[in-house]
């Protein structure tokens, strides 16, 4: 069976498809020859399954969403308080390129406008390593994949770069730049120039919402304090002079890049990432504003939708014999939320149920948020269709009305019934 949650990734980008405002970015030559139609939208939960859909191995450069990343590691290099003295935390309410600084400290206002990045970038110590190298040795770990650079993207950056020197310039004349403005812009273009794709992006997001640890990997990359910060600045300053508009209406930490690509985190959840390369008046993907906002309204993942930690719905699966017919009862458990209810299908999908009656126990259930009722709704429809008999049982009814996604009702059994038919999953 395929996943329902590939089909309704699908669905995003079909009901995306009347979204065609904006440009690729002219200002980057390189960037200006981008095929304006290219879109891909992929999810990774926090114990690293990745979910894509669209053009899924589409390479393209991962430009300003490396802030982030390169904000950490200084971070993990020098320790937040030596930064924070060098770059601030406050949303510039400014373009990203805004020739600007602190008025009373001299300091770039975030690392998220360029100002802040380029004097990030020169943080990162390179006693043993260059930057770029360092760079690109996280994001390689990050995405489980060789990183690499785009070298004629990086020359097409530095050829129209102009704005970048004099942000470097005006941050080493205020004593906010760690070494030369040129070697700070060059390497800046490098880190901007490495190619990633939405799966490499979802995976990167993830570590971010897994507390800094590479969910596949099991490799903690920054510490529980860094992510947190970065986090909060993500959601702060993340999306430029459109931070106020995205927060409250995405509810995601999130960082957006000049190639189309837009990542975003829920912690403790999921990271998801989508690319499309127009972009609107900000400098944020056109269509991928909207990508995002319909996952975050579809799958609750605005920060300030209330709900409580997450875990597995699954609690146990048995194998058994009911009413004389042999059956398989898998016990839910908890709030039904995204990353609970995907362990549950990534489950259904790996070890299909091998007798014709599956039963869902789902007793011990406490909530059931739309995307778990919808995506269920989809996974039976999938069971059915193979031919297996589905029962639910919900003492509660904390899904009355529970049909399949073809509208078909689906059989309920008590509690009492389960027990008196042989069900081993009742206390």
């Amino acid at each position: 069976m395929r996943s329902p949650i590939l089909d309704y990734l699908d669905d995003i980008i079909a009901r995306t498809d009347h979204v065609d405002s904006g440009a690729p970015a002219d200002y980057i030559p390189e960037l200006a020859a981008a095929d304006p139609d290219r879109v891909a939208v992929a999810l990774c939960t926090v114990n690293g399954t990745v979910y894509a859909s669209g053009d899924t191995d589409q390479e393209f450069s991962i430009q300003s969403m490396s802030k982030p990343f390169a904000y950490a590691l200084a971070i993990e290099d020098r320790g937040l308080e030596d930064i924070l003295e060098r770059v601030g935390v406050e949303p510039s309410g400014e373009a990203f390129n805004e020739l600007s600084l602190d008025s009373e400290t001299g300091r770039p206002k975030n690392p998220m406008i360029n100002a802040g990045a380029i004097a990030t970038h020169a943080l990162i110590d390179d006693t043993e390593e260059p930057v770029v190298d360092r760079l690109l040795a996280l994001f390689s770990a990050l995405t489980e994949r060789p990183a690499t650079i785009d070298e004629d993207l990086a020359a097409s950056e530095l050829s129209t770069g102009d704005r970048n020197l004099g942000l470097a310039y005006l941050l080493h004349a205020s004593g906010s730049l760690a070494r030369d403005p040129a070697a700070a812009v060059r390497g800046y273009a490098r880190q901007c120039s490495v190619n990633v794709t939405v799966r490499d992006l979802a995976l990167m997001a993830s570590t971010l919402a897994n507390a800094g640890v590479q969910p596949n990997t099991g490799r903690r990359l920054f510490g529980r304090r860094t992510t947190r910060h970065l986090l909060s600045v993500m959601a702060s300053c993340g999306m430029y002079d459109a931070a106020g508009d995205w927060l409250t209406a995405v509810g995601i930490p999130a960082k957006s890049g000049v190639a189309g690509g837009i990542i975003g985190v829920l912690p403790g959840q999921v990271g998801v990432a989508v690319f499309s390369p127009r972009l609107d008046a900000h400098g944020n993907s056109a269509r991928g504003v909207v990508m995002m906002e319909r996952l975050s309204e579809d799958l609750g993942l605005h920060l300030m939708e209330a709900s409580r930690p997450s875990r597995s719905s699954l609690r146990e699966r048995l194998s058994t014999a009911l009413e004389g017919e042999p059956a398989t009862v898998y016990v839910l458990q908890g709030d039904m939320v995204l990353s609970g209810i995907e362990a549950l299908v990534q489950e259904l999908v790996e070890n299909p149920p091998p007798t014709h009656l599956v039963v869902f126990d789902m007793s011990r259930v406490d909530e059931v948020l739309p995307v778990a009722r919808r995506t269920s709704a989809a996974m039976a429809t999938k069971l059915i269709d193979e031919g297996h008999r589905i029962v639910l049982v919900d003492p509660e009814e904390t899904v009355a009305d529970f049909r399949d996604s073809q509208g078909r009702e689906v059989e309920r059994w008590t509690v009492e019934r389960l027990a008196r038919a042989g069900g081993g999953a009742v206390d």
